[in-house]
Parts: structure tokens; C-alpha cells; sequence
């Protein structure tokens, strides 16, 4: 049992102010693997008043000072792997050979583009007739998802550590252990007392106190539209600066003269990655409809064979759902495809054969989808994939952009021209062509209803920053 009932508050760990506590379950044996404190409003104001006596300390270290504390973090990070990949296999149900090549390593690169950032980043910059100095905003709430533990908490605390901005972090109930870690980390790394602190908890409790603190200048979220809308009503009563990371219904856009079997490849690792519990995943497959017979089969034949399983076993592509809510949200949408007269052309309702312990999802794939039907339109975080056809790219393009989300878009085939033309067209905040590789210094965030503001690289160290204008500044 992994039982840590602190919270990490001005360099220490320290009682909760309550005495409630949230059990960590393991989503694939259903076992409770330890308990976390259902932290106060109390505990949010002590991690606050922290931050906000660390922040004129260090919103005035160097940049050098700030490289070297990243640079910290990296070393004691990567002497930590076993631990990351362990836990991370253990709360979030995530393969272990993912929980090591994906969870593991984007949280450890955040941390090291952030170092790399700073190197060149400018914080005064001379326009002339003016300068504008750059300075970190205050005190910033990070809350985080449950879906990647360490990539959702790294990017914003590598970027606010770089900024010089000072940090209360509340990691998703269900998946907190990857963040003690991280706490463990930087204490060792030799971060000043009150520059990070965490609180565990709910996200009603929790969450709602840090968004509405006064003494809270930024706020970071990571999740669901309905927790962002909440939040905006929070820091608005504040006037807070707020940036979101909300959902997403990202489409793949596979062109005429792909390779079909290597698309639909890409198509089921689109929606199977995490268990589609990814903001990003591609769950909108929108294909030619003369290559449709042809690409369904490939589809059907690649989900057979795709190894879902036992998380712990290296040869385990695919794990289950983090939770049993989310198992029953997952198969209230396969019902609701089914209902809405899409084919299923693979899996369906009920956990997979063999596997009837554990949030295990059938690999579901539906054909003949309609753009407006729900399983189209709204995110289901879980396997399931939508096959849309389209007769030409303009009808392919709209049917791309029809949706409230704009968080990521997809696109797979051969000719440059229109691989380009179409990247273009999509009204996302990253396009992906031919599954190029990530970018760490690439931004990242959404269009539309997928949320506001900019993550990642150079573009998350501004959003801890707040520009000020000079006019007449001495050459001193």
C-alpha cells in the first residue's frame, strides 16, 4: 500500500487539515494500491501563502541560476525512471513499455526544453522607442489530468520554473503518485522552500480553491470543457489570467493515394494509444469512399491481432480505462453508436475475452459514421474510432473542421501538395502529418472550444510572464 496522506507545503511535507482521505485504485486488477488526503480549502491556502512569500525570491534568480535548477531536475528525474515507470503502469494502467518510451520520456523532455529555452529566451527586449521587460506573473495553479501524469504536470512546471513564477500543483486523484515523485525530485534537486507545492485532493474542493484564491495570479488547466468553464467563472470574479487545455475530436485525413494498410495502421494506434484516453487522439477517420471496402478490412484485421492486455506485460499495447466511471462512460457511447445505426465493425460492447477483471475496453471501431451523429461529435476518451467518408478534400476538409474542438488534426498520404494543402485547412493548434515525430519546442493547444492559450517550448514560458512596457528607460 502506497499510503501518502501529506502534502508537500513550503519545502515540507505536512499534515492535511482534514482527515479525509481518496483511495488509488488500479485500474487493471481493481485493487486499491494505497490512499492519498483529501486535501482543504485550508491546505490550498497555506500552499498559496507559500508561494507568495518564495515568489519575490525567486522571480529574481538569474536565468543562469534557473538553468542549473532545471538541469537539476533532469539528473534526478532520469535517476528516478524505475520509479515513474512502475508507478505509472500501476495508477493509470498505462503498458509498461508505454509508461517508459511515452509517460517516462515527454516529462523528462519538457524539463529539458525548458533548460535549453532559457538559454536564448529573451526577457528584455530593446524596440526602439520603447523596451519590454518580461516578468513571471505571480503565484500559479496548475491542475492536472489523469491521463498522462507526468507530461501534463512537467510542461507547465518546467515552463513556470523557467518564467520564475512560483507554483501550487493539483495533480488528478486518480493518478497522484507520479507527482510526489516529482515533488521528491525537486526537493532534491534543491529548489527553494515555497516555490513548489502540492496539494492532493478533489477537484471540487481542491481545484475549485486554488482557481478562486485571490492571491492565485494564473491558473493552468488541463481537462474536461465543463471543470474549464468553471474555472473562467472563478478567475473571472478575480480578474485571474487563465490558460485551458480542454478536449478534443481530432480527425485523420487520409488522402487518395495512401498506402491503405499503413493507414489504417495509423488509424487504430490513433485511437488505442492510452486507451484513447488521449485529448489528441484521432478518433475521426475520414477516408475516400472508394478505398472504404479495402480500408475496413485492414481496420478489422489489425484490430484482431492488437495486443490488449495484463499492463504489466511487455508485450501489451493497450491497457484498460483509468477508472470504472470511465469504463461505463466509454460503453455508454459504443450503445450510443450502435444506436445511432453506425456498423460496428470491430469490438463492442463488454470488456475483451479473458480479461473480465480490470476497466478493460473492447477495441471498437464503427463504419458508415455520420459527422453529426454523437459518437462524432463528442469525445468519448476511450478506443473507439469513427470511420467518415468523403467524395473529394473539400467535402473532406469540412468534414474535418465540423466539430466545436480544434485541439489536434491528422494527416496521411503521399503527394506534398496536398498533404500541405489540407494541413493547412485543418482549424486545429497542431497538425501532425505522416506521424512525424513531436516537437517539444512546437506549441501546443487548441482552436475553438479545445481550450486557450499555449503549452510546450518557448510558447509555455510566456504564459508565465507578463509583459511590461518601458518608455525612457537610461542606458544604465
Amino acid at each position: 500500500m502506497r499510503n501518502y496522506t501529506k502534502h508537500y507545503i513550503n519545502g515540507e511535507w505536512v499534515e492535511s487539515t482534514g482527515t479525509d482521505t481518496i483511495d488509488v485504485i488500479n485500474p487493471a486488477t481493481e485493487e486499491i494500491i494505497g490512499q492519498i488526503s483529501s486535501g482543504t480549502e485550508e491546505d490550498v491556502h497555506r500552499a498559496v501563502m507559500a508561494a507568495k512569500e518564495a515568489f519575490p525570491y525567486f522571480s529574481q534568480t538569474s536565468r543562469e541560476e534557473r538553468i542549473a535548477l532545471l538541469n537539476n531536475i533532469v539528473k534526478e528525474y532520469e535517476n528516478r525512471k524505475d520509479d515513474f515507470v512502475q508507478i505509472i503502469t500501476e495508477e493509470l494502467g498505462s503498458p509498461i513499455s508505454k509508461s517508459e518510451s511515452v509517460q517516462y520520456e515527454m516529462g523528462l523532455q519538457h524539463f529539458k526544453q525548458a533548460a535549453k529555452e532559457l538559454e536564448t529566451f529573451t526577457f528584455l527586449e530593446d524596440r526602439g522607442g520603447h523596451v519590454v521587460q518580461k516578468d513571471a506573473i505571480g503565484v500559479a495553479g496548475l491542475i492536472t489530468p489523469w491521463n498522462f501524469p507526468t507530461n501534463q504536470a512537467a510542461t507547465k512546471l518546467a515552463s513556470a520554473f523557467a518564467a520564475g513564477a512560483t507554483v501550487v500543483l493539483k495533480p488528478a486523484s486518480k493518478t497522484p503518485y507520479a507527482a510526489i515523485i516529482m515533488a521528491e525530485i525537486f526537493e532534491k534537486a534543491g529548489m527553494p522552500k515555497g516555490v513548489f507545492n502540492l496539494v492532493n485532493g478533489s477537484g471540487s474542493r481542491v481545484g475549485n480553491a486554488i482557481s478562486s484564491h485571490s492571491d492565485v495570479a494564473f491558473v493552468s488547466f488541463t481537462g474536461s470543457g465543463a471543470v474549464g468553464e468553471k474555472i473562467m467563472k472563478n478567475a473571472a470574479e478575480g480578474i485571474k489570467k487563465v490558460s485551458l487545455e480542454l478536449g478534443g475530436k481530432s480527425p485523420l485525413v487520409i488522402l487518395p493515394d495512401a498506402n491503405i494498410y499503413k493507414a489504417a495502421q495509423t488509424a487504430v494506434e490513433g485511437v488505442a494509444n492510452n486507451a484513447g484516453q488521449v485529448c489528441t487522439a484521432a478518433t475521426r477517420t475520414i477516408i475516400p469512399h472508394s478505398i472504404k471496402n479495402e480500408f475496413v478490412e485492414a481496420v478489422k484485421e489489425i484490430v484482431a491481432n492488437y495486443p490488449v492486455g495484463d499492463p504489466v506485460k511487455e508485450s501489451t499495447q493497450m491497457g484498460p480505462q483509468v477508472s470504472k466511471d470511465q469504463w461505463e462512460t466509454v460503453q455508454s457511447y459504443i450503445q450510443k453508436g450502435i444506436d445511432e445505426g453506425a456498423t460496428l465493425i470491430a469490438g463492442g460492447l463488454g470488456k475483451p475475452e479473458g480479461l473480465e477483471t480490470g476497466y478493460f475496453s473492447q477495441l471498437t471501431v464503427f463504419s458508415n459514421v455520420k459527422n453529426d451523429m454523437v459518437i462524432a461529435q463528442e469525445e468519448i476518451f476511450g478506443p473507439v474510432m469513427s470511420i467518415i467518408t468523403y467524395d473529394d478534400l473539400d467535402e473532406a476538409i469540412e468534414i474535418a473542421n465540423d466539430t466545436v474542438y480544434g485541439l489536434a488534426g491528422y494527416v496521411y498520404g503521399e503527394e506534398p501538395k496536398l498533404l500541405a494543402h489540407v494541413a493547412k485547412s485543418l482549424k486545429a493548434g497542431r497538425i501532425t502529418i505522416n506521424n512525424e515525430d513531436g516537437d517539444f519546442q512546437a506549441p501546443f493547444g487548441g482552436f475553438k472550444q479545445s481550450g486557450i492559450g499555449r503549452e510546450w517550448g518557448d510558447y509555455g514560458i510566456e504564459e508565465f510572464l507578463e509583459p511590461k512596457s518601458i518608455l525612457g528607460l537610461p542606458n544604465v
